[in-house]
C-alpha cells in the first residue's frame, strides 16, 4: 500500500482488512474473520468493523437500546463471556446504515482482553495500513544530553522512521550513562513496536524528569532490531546527530 506524508491525512471512509482478525474475551474468542473493515473515524488510524456472521453470537447481549450515530443506526449490545461482562461495549449497524457497514459490528477496543492481526497481537488501536515503521542500522554518532549532562552517546545507533513521528534513537545499553537514570513503572503499548519492558526517568541535578527513555525487551518481529535498546524522548532531551545539534520537536506527546 502506498504511504501517505506526514502532512496529509490517511483516506477516508472504508476499505477491506486483508488479514485475519481475531479478538479473545475471558479466554474465548469472541470474533474470528477474514473479512474485517477498515473504518476511518479520525484521520490517524482506522478501527475494525467486524461482520456479525463472524462473532460469537452466545456472548452478545443486546442491551434493547437503539441509538443514531453518524454513520447510521445501531443497536447497543454487551458482552458477556461467564463472570465477565462489559456493558455498551458493541454497536451493531442495522440496515439503515451507511453503504457497506450494515451487519457490522464496532466493538470497543478496550472491551477484549485482546486483539490479533493473523497470530500477532495488536496493541491500542488498529494498525494504519497507511503507517510505515522501519527500523534501520546507522553508523551515524549520536549523542543524547539534558542540560549539559551526556545522557548516552552511541555510533551504532538503530534508527526508528515512523511515519507522522520523529526519527527515534534506540542506543545499545553500554552506551547509555545509566548513573542518570531511575527505574520507573511505566509501561506503554504500541500498536506497531509492542510493549515496553522498561521505563526511566533522569534526574540530573535535584530535578528529576519523568518517564523520559524506555526499551522494548520483546518487540514485534519487524522491529526485533530495537531489542533491548533504549530510546529516548528527542521531544525532552538534546540530541546532537553527528555533530549537528537537532531542533526538539513537537508531538502529540509533549506539546
Amino acid at each position: 500500500m502506498r504511504d501517505y506524508p506526514q502532512s496529509m491525512t490517511p483516506p477516508e471512509g472504508v476499505e477491506p482488512v486483508p488479514r485475519r482478525v481475531r479478538a479473545v474475551l475471558a479466554g474465548r474468542v469472541v470474533l474470528d474473520t477474514v473479512h474485517a473493515l477498515y473504518v476511518w473515524e479520525w484521520p490517524f488510524y482506522p478501527q475494525y468493523y467486524i461482520p456479525l456472521s463472524d462473532v460469537d453470537p452466545d456472548v452478545l447481549v443486546d442491551e434493547q437500546h437503539v441509538q443514531r450515530v453518524s454513520r447510521g443506526v445501531t443497536r447497543l449490545h454487551g458482552l458477556r463471556v461467564g463472570d465477565t461482562e462489559r456493558p455498551g461495549s458493541a454497536r451493531v449497524y442495522t440496515d439503515e446504515a451507511v453503504e457497506g457497514l450494515a451487519g457490522t459490528v464496532r466493538f470497543d477496543w478496550a472491551a477484549m482482553d485482546s486483539w490479533f492481526e493473523e497470530d500477532e497481537q495488536v496493541f491500542v488501536h488498529p494498525r494504519n495500513p497507511y503507517t510505515r515503521v522501519d527500523a534501520l542500522r546507522s553508523t551515524r554518532t549520536v549523542r543524547v544530553e539534558l542540560d549539559g549532562v551526556v545522557l548516552a552517546e552511541s555510533s551504532a545507533p538503530v534508527m526508528v522512521f515512523e511515519t507522522g513521528l520523529p526519527t527515534r534513537y534506540y542506543l545499545d545499553r553500554t552506551a547509555v550513562h545509566f548513573e542518570h537514570l531511575e527505574p520507573s513503572d511505566t509501561i506503554t503499548p504500541c500498536p506497531y513496536k509492542g510493549r515496553t519492558s522498561e521505563y526511566w526517568s533522569v534526574r540530573v541535578g535535584d530535578q528529576l524528569h519523568p518517564d523520559l527513555a524506555w526499551a522494548y525487551d520483546f518487540p514485534t518481529a519487524a522491529l526485533l532490531p530495537i531489542a533491548g535498546l533504549v530510546a529516548f524522548y528527542n521531544e525532552k532531551v538534546d540530541v546532537v546527530l553527528d555533530g549537528e545539534p537537532q531542533p526538539r520537536p513537537t508531538t502529540h506527546f509533549f506539546r
